[in-house]
């Protein structure tokens, strides 16, 4: 179905940028990140895409291995990270948060999602390592 990962990923990336949209505007802002997390939990079960939540990635440092050392909120297929948030105030650090994620866990693509915004497209931003 997919020639290149890139196009898998980015079939993916639509999807999740959908969901994100769709639960949004079903529920609105304000609500606490949990609720919007489920729901997108929800939507990929719909849409038959693998995901694993609340993934813990074990951390590499130097010769040390720490099992437990980070836990994404959201691995779509093995590929793309998602990190919900639903705070009204937007914070750099989120973002270097997900480069961070992204580079220990040896993946390309991730998705911060806050959604306590007006407009859920204002609260979506793609981050490429």
């Amino acid at each position: 179905m997919y020639k290149t990962l890139s196009e898998r990923e980015e079939f993916l990336a639509r999807q999740i940028v959908d969901i994100a949209i769709r639960v949004h505007k079903e529920l609105g802002p304000g609500l606490l990140e949990s609720v919007y997390a489920k729901c997108f939990y929800f939507e990929l079960t719909q849409r038959e895409i693998s995901f694993q939540k609340e993934k813990e990635v074990p951390v590499i440092y130097q010769t040390l291995k720490i099992d437990d050392g980070l836990r994404l909120d959201l691995l779509v297929d093995n590929l793309i990270i998602v990190e919900f948030k639903a705070h009204e105030n937007f914070h750099p650090v989120w973002e270097a948060q997900i480069l961070s994620y992204l580079k220990l866990s040896q993946k390309r693509l991730g998705f911060l999602l806050n959604f306590h915004v007006p407009l859920m497209k204002d609260g979506i931003k793609r981050i490429i390592l």
